[in-house]
């Protein structure tokens, strides 16, 4: 009993030690244990960043990819537009240096004249002064022989000295009305002379300084095809689409064997440029069908539009003409189209206004009146298909109603010698016309008598109610007409053409045959969106 105490109690402290060890280690692994948990989780969010780094990495590098394309793009714009911009100043200021290197070779043309004309002022200056001298001598030989005279019939007539002078003085003066007839008769016949050499030289001159090319117009149109394929397409199903370009256009399209041209053929030159433009585009698109068509054709008339105001301001500019009205310069480019036996009215104008310009300053007239006149005088065969009466009176009705002067105003109203001379320019504008339309070349006269007929058909045919459109084809032995669908109807149609016809035969004097056709027909079109 007395060694089991201790023992116990030996037993006890062991206990207590190896407790004391067993929580021991067991922290230091609880500790070794969270130790690896969070170096564990540090990895897994190391990686996860890592990931998050290369992700927004990536998308950085297409963002910055997507922003530099864009700058590119919008770079390219930028010096796309820049460069049309800087094409569009050069050609302005080509445009610009070539109007002033014109108006400077007409500058130096009319120094030139004016050098002339004073030349000849002291010419005539010289001549008058040696025929003064002349008659002075004149009159010193018969106060000689007056006062021989008195002294002779003084010593045979034994008359008073007032006797004798009063017969002398009778004697004299039949002897002096004898001569001052003589020498007027003569006076008049070189003085018609004169002035017949000075202005034969005057209008030489003016025909000398301003020349232009000989004008010659046709009535046909080419268009070039790539293939044969395309007149094929150009045709249609059943002909359906060179129906449609015709009925659009009322010029009549003609294809043959002939390879890679089609032609477009009608005596209205703006309705064969819209045709031959509108077939250009359609055959570069290469969709061709009627709504398409008609699409086109609208579009080309806009550009045909444009083209007018264009010439009619350029017309204005080379004869240096400022001021005018738009409908003025609408009516202007009007005339580019339309011709006079075969002179393009247009180029005619600009001849006859300088020809007048040159001519008034010769005479020491308002030279810019003079021009002004003379671009205006046939203002009225732009107009002169749609108002009643000559191209004159329809002219002078226009200048008047936007405001122009008298004196232009007059000129294409009186330059075909139809009324009285008012006012000098309007002989000015004559004489220029006459030198114009005479010069060897300008015109010709079947081509007017051609369009002339063409005209006749149509106009004929619009007469008749219910009819919209009338267009002369084929060299005038085809007249097609398309009547309203929603007012007739086909018997109306077919009652129309007869009539037509009918007109035709005691109206017109033709060889051969005129062919009237009447198209009636309704088309819809709609656009799905």
């Amino acid at each position: 009993m007395p060694n089991a105490l201790p023992l116990a109690s030996f037993l006890d402290e062991n206990f207590f030690l190896y407790a004391l060890a067993g929580v021991l280690a067991g922290a230091v692994l609880m500790m070794g244990y969270q130790r690896w948990k969070s170096a564990a989780y540090k990895i897994r969010l190391a990686e996860k960043a890592d990931k998050l780094m290369d992700q927004a990495n990536r998308e950085a590098e297409a963002l910055k990819s997507q922003i530099l394309l864009e700058a590119k793009e919008e770079a390219l714009e930028i010096k796309s537009k820049g460069e049309s911009e800087l094409a569009e100043a050069r050609r302005l200021q080509m445009g610009r240096e070539h109007n002033l290197d014109r108006r400077s070779e007409q500058l130096d043309n009319q120094e030139a004249s004016l050098r002339k004309q004073q030349r000849g002022l002291e010419n005539s200056q010289q001549r008058l002064d040696v025929g003064l001298k002349g008659l002075a001598e004149k009159r010193n030989e018969l106060k000689t022989l007056e006062d021989q005279q008195k002294k002779i019939l003084e010593a045979i007539s034994g008359m008073s000295r007032a006797e004798a002078g009063e017969r002398l003085m009778k004697a004299l003066s039949e002897e002096l009305e004898h001569e001052r007839g003589k020498l007027l008769l003569k006076q008049k016949k070189q003085l018609a002379e004169t002035v017949k050499e000075k202005s034969r030289e005057m209008l030489l001159t003016a025909i000398q300084r301003y020349s232009s090319a000989i004008t010659a117009d046709s009535t046909t149109s080419t268009v070039d095809v790539p293939t044969d394929d395309m007149k094929g397409r150009i045709i249609g199903r059943e002909g359906r689409n060179i129906r449609a370009f015709e009925k659009a256009t009322g010029i009549d399209v003609i294809i043959d064997d002939t390879p890679g041209v089609v032609i477009v053929s009608g005596f209205d030159p703006v309705r064969r440029e819209i045709a031959r433009r509108s077939l250009t585009s359609l055959i570069a698109d290469g969709r061709i069908h009627p709504s398409k068509i008609e699409e086109v054709v609208e579009e080309t008339k806009a550009q045909i539009n444009e083209l007018i105001m264009q010439k009619g301001r350029e017309a204005a500019d080379e004869v240096n003409v400022p001021g005018l009205h738009n409908r003025l310069i609408e009516m202007l480019g009007r005339l580019h189209f339309r011709t006079s036996y075969s002179q393009n009215v247009l180029r005619h104008s600009v001849e006859v206004a300088f020809l007048s310009g040159m001519i008034a300053e010769m005479l020491g007239m308002n030279g810019d009146l003079a021009r002004r006149c003379g671009l205006l005088h046939d203002i009225g065969k732009a107009a002169d298909h749609e108002l009643e009466g000559g191209h004159p009176k329809i002219g002078a009705d226009l200048l008047r109603r936007h405001s122009e002067g008298p004196e232009v105003v007059h000129a294409a109203l009186g330059h075909h010698d139809e009324i009285v001379v008012e006012h000098p320019y309007t002989m000015v504008v004559a004489t220029a016309d006459a030198c114009s339309a005479s010069r060897p070349g300008a015109r010709r006269e079947s081509l007017e008598r051609y369009i002339k007929r063409m005209e006749e058909l149509e106009s004929i045919a619009k007469r008749f109610d219910g009819v919209r459109e009338a267009y002369a084809i084929s060299a005038g032995r085809e007249l097609r007409v398309i009547v309203d669908s929603t007012s007739t109807s086909d018997e109306q149609a077919a009652v129309v053409c007869h009539e037509i016809a009918k007109a035709f035969e005691s109206e017109l004097l033709y060889p051969g045959e005129i062919k009237v056709t009447v198209l009636r027909e309704t088309t819809f079109t709609e656009i799905a969106k």
